[in-house]
């Protein structure tokens, strides 16, 4: 039988438990047992996406896996979007290069779903520009958490080829929060969302990222709870 002397056990003092503590925080690794998400680089993956050329868009925002399920579905994420003023891209019309992501969950690189600014749908937002995200889910056989995984930027209008205005990433992520956070309705349904910063995901910075556009290294993480749905 397995006994336990006192007298080896070392005594650790509250400055000594409090740095340990401290070190942990400062070097998280977001490797959740499929609750909020897997990071993508625990399994080969990357938190830029593939726009070509060997660059990438910052995967800037992440809705936890924690949400409620009916979110992270297609319909429950369009629903989702509409009630903070996006929606699916007009008539499936869209105008700038589709890319992909490798979110290091055995999927390898899948393409992309795109939403766009809402009520005219991205008509509206493909000829003046605005918010924009793309998103990619986390469900490979590796790391199936459910999260979804959004690259957000602000863009330029069509004559300026969809461009990324200068911290058009930083901004992109923050509009984005910004309407999420708090209440939202629409169709029938109330959502409650709130927000965590994240670093340690990203790097800051603009090596690889794509139109040279520097990061400040943040990863928003979305918790979307459906408080209320009308009967369908």
């Amino acid at each position: 039988m397995f006994s336990l002397d006192r007298t080896l056990i070392p005594t650790i003092s509250v400055l000594q438990l409090i740095m340990l503590l401290s070190l942990s925080l400062m070097n998280p690794t977001y490797a959740y047992s499929s609750v909020d998400f897997y990071s993508p680089l625990l399994g080969g993956g990357s938190m830029l996406d593939n726009a070509g050329d060997g660059l990438g868009e910052p995967l800037n925002v992440i809705i936890s896996g924690l949400s409620s399920p009916e979110v992270l579905t297609l319909d429950g994420i369009v629903n989702f979007a509409k009630s903070i003023g996006f929606s699916e891209e007009c008539l499936g019309l869209h105008l700038g290069a589709p890319q992909s992501a490798n979110l290091g969950d055995g999927n390898d690189w899948v393409n992309q779903t795109d939403y766009g600014n809402s009520e005219l749908g991205t008509c509206l937002e493909t000829l003046i520009g605005g918010n924009h995200f793309r998103v990619f889910e986390q469900n490979g056989p590796n790391a199936n958490s459910g999260a979804l995984f959004l690259a957000v930027s602000e863009e330029e209008d069509l004559e300026e080829s969809h461009d990324i205005i200068p911290d058009g990433y930083n901004i992109g992520r923050d509009k984005l929060a910004a309407l999420a956070i708090g209440t939202t309705h629409f169709d029938g349904v109330t959502y409650v969302t709130t927000a965590r910063n994240l670093t340690g995901l990203l790097a800051a910075g603009s090596v690889g990222v794509n139109h040279g556009i520097s990061t400040d290294g943040i990863t928003t993480l979305l918790t979307v709870t459906i408080v209320e749905a009308d009967d369908c």
